[in-house]
């Protein structure tokens, strides 16, 4: 209902707007130019000065009414800096903003077309050049600091103990894949990419640090209050891996790894309950990729280190789904005089002679 309240107001207005014009046009006709136009100048004077007192109430119920409902709190420690940063950069240029509208919209009214009046022509002042230049100049320099000292923060090197996820988007999907045991990346090359061989990645399988790298579509679980560092990558066209949520995005480019880290704050559960129950953690392509972006769509679950643990252990290593033959859970069952002899030698001796 308040939304068609709304449309129906700017609606009216716009009518309104159109209406006081066509009868500016009839005004002019009837009374002459000249008289038109100090009328049509002291119409405009006055609506300006009205759309500026609406437009600021605008901004402010705006402000209000929207104020930590579209993303909210933030779920990464980053995410607060970052956020913190924003609201220095608002505080700034709405100051900026609402002295230069004001300044403009009251003297289209103040000083519109006068008989009594003579322009006066300032054409240059020194001091007035510095200030305008100087003062913008260090507001940015402090800007332009800030952001240069988080983004290092979030590109530079992950704390010790941070959990590493390598993350590679594709048309139109994001694939993850995480170190096994032994913690070390198995190498990978682009040409060695084939799905139908369960190889999407490109790992090299001679390799032996591939053979208990985990890879998932989709879904990537991280662990609460543990930092975790993405190691970005492309295979067709840039991507862009957009974490709204914990307020973090970097270019995926082929070719050129990238990285960012954080540490995320509130598991799944606990966000649902902030949030809602439908809420996710959702990992977008930030970057118009082809027809499919907007099904480019991932999600994060964060959860808790023991949770983690026991998800890592569930997962089978890409290795045995390249080569099913290799992997242990699938060799024929052995016989049961053979599983009796491994446990005790003489009973398995007696049976086989009987």
């Amino acid at each position: 209902m308040s939304t068609f309240l709304i449309i129906a107001i700017l609606i009216l207005g716009f009518v309104i707007t159109f209406q006081i014009a066509k009868a500016s046009e009839y005004v002019a006709i009837l009374r002459g130019e000249e008289k038109a136009r100090k009328q049509s100048n002291r119409i405009n004077g006055f609506l300006l000065l009205i759309f500026l007192i609406v437009g600021l109430i605008g901004v402010y119920y705006c402000n209000e009414a929207l104020k930590g409902k579209l993303l909210g709190e933030s779920a990464s420690d980053h995410g607060e800096k970052i956020d913190m940063m924003l609201y220095i950069t608002i505080i700034l240029t709405g100051i900026v903003f609402v002295i230069t509208q004001v300044l403009l919209f009251w003297f289209a009214y103040k000083y519109q077309e006068s008989d009594t009046r003579k322009s006066y022509y300032f054409p240059h002042n020194n001091k007035l050049e510095l200030i305008w230049t100087v003062i913008p100049a260090i507001a940015l320099t402090v800007l332009v600091g800030f952001g240069l000292f988080y983004w290092y923060k979030i590109t530079g090197d992950a704390p010790k103990n941070a959990l590493v996820v390598e993350i590679t988007g594709s048309q139109f999907k994001w694939e993850m894949r995480y170190p096994g045991r032994d913690g070390v990346f198995g190498k990978k090359y682009f040409k060695e990419i084939d799905e139908a061989k369960s190889n999407p990645l490109g790992q090299i399988w001679d390799d032996p640090a591939n053979h208990d790298d985990i890879v998932v579509t989709g879904d990537m679980p991280i662990v609460v209050n543990k930092p975790v560092k993405l190691i970005i990558n492309a295979k067709d066209v840039i991507h862009d891996v957009g974490l709204a949520h914990f307020r973090m995005k970097m270019d995926a480019v082929p070719g050129t790894p990238t990285t960012m880290w954080f540490t995320p704050k509130f598991t799944t559960a606990q966000a649902k309950e902030k949030w809602g129950a439908e809420f996710v953690y959702e990992i977008s392509c930030d970057q118009m990729c082809g027809k499919g972006h907007y099904s480019m769509r991932g999600t994060i679950t964060v959860i808790t280190q023991e949770e983690f643990d026991r998800w890592m252990y569930s997962q089978q290593p890409q290795y045995y789904a390249a080569f099913p033959d290799r992997n242990p859970a699938n060799t024929p069952a052995i016989t049961d005089s053979v599983k009796v002899a491994s446990v005790n030698p003489t009973a398995a001796g007696t049976t086989l002679m009987n």
